[in-house]
């Protein structure tokens, strides 16, 4: 997917200068003349920002989460550990890696980090932290990577699915450094950093099967990130690859370093029998 989004992003610049040498349209070469500056000056202020209005993470201040930043740096071989803030989330649950010269960086909004708590799953917060690191260290935060794809990345459904490679990318990481938090992770994101632990990994996943039709497929295609079903059936599946277009097809049980079995597929979780509910109610048939 990259080679494709950095091609097309190649051929759009090159049929922007032949506009241009042709006369047709000098206010566009001058944009995107413009490009590697406006690029270099958003990753300056997205870094800045942090640093003026967040807080750093350090050995004596949230102690736990640049211990999480340090051991992934290290496990994904990193020469360097990167910059890390939490900045007020007012109930957003997000965290996000970027880069500006040769500084790399992570932010966690704080209401992420209250899952970090021994009373919730500081596993799922190691995951994403983790997942974030592994932006890093996948290269997806180096400035020749965004200025090469900047013009792909905006093409409907083709940007969409490069995003969308990367965050199977960055959540093999954030595997690789936490396994157990995969299940956490994915509650939060799904449920909310109260809700997570009601949130039943293995049903969850299994409806990445269950769920078909072709606004599912739409829905998927549009998204930046994997579609939650789909990224979870990726998490508890190591076999394979996490799926980019068409919705998992295998339903298996087991976590873990590609240890896991087939099963039947289950009915879909909703499914109760004949004559269970009150006053005659029926589940509608699924398609």
């Amino acid at each position: 997917m990259l080679v494709i989004v950095i091609l097309a992003t190649l051929g759009i610049y090159a049929v922007i200068v032949l506009l241009v040498t042709l006369g047709t349209i000098n206010q566009v070469f001058l944009g995107v003349l413009a490009f590697p500056l406006i690029l270099f000056l958003l990753r300056g202020i997205t870094y800045a920002t942090p640093r003026v209005n967040g807080v750093q993470m350090t050995p004596t201040q949230f102690t736990e989460g640049y211990r999480m930043v340090v051991e992934a740096a290290a496990r994904y071989g990193l020469e360097y550990v990167p910059d890390a803030y939490v900045v007020l989330g007012n109930g957003a649950i997000n965290a996000f890696a970027s880069g500006h010269g040769f500084r790399r960086f992570v932010v966690v909004y704080s209401d992420l980090f209250e899952i970090g708590g021994a009373a919730r799953d500081p596993e799922a917060l190691r995951f994403i932290i983790g997942h974030e690191v592994g932006h890093i260290a996948a290269g997806h935060t180096s400035y020749w990577r965004q200025l090469s794809t900047i013009l792909g990345m905006n093409i409907p459904v083709l940007g969409s699915a490069l995003s969308r490679a990367q965050e199977y990318t960055a959540d093999n990481h954030g595997y690789y450094t936490q396994p157990s938090g995969a299940p956490g992770a994915i509650g939060v994101l799904a449920s909310g950093k109260y809700m997570l632990s009601a949130v039943d990994f293995d049903q969850f996943a299994d409806r990445a099967t269950h769920e078909r039709g072709f606004f599912t497929f739409v829905v998927n295609a549009m998204a930046t990130h994997p579609v939650l079903t789909w990224r979870a059936a990726a998490l508890r599946d190591r076999t394979r690859a996490g799926r980019m277009w068409f919705r998992p097809k295998q339903i298996v049980r087991g976590v873990g370093s590609g240890n896991v079995v087939a099963v039947p597929a289950p009915p879909h979780p909703v499914t109760t029998a004949p004559g269970s509910l009150p006053n005659g109610l029926e589940m509608p048939p699924r398609f």
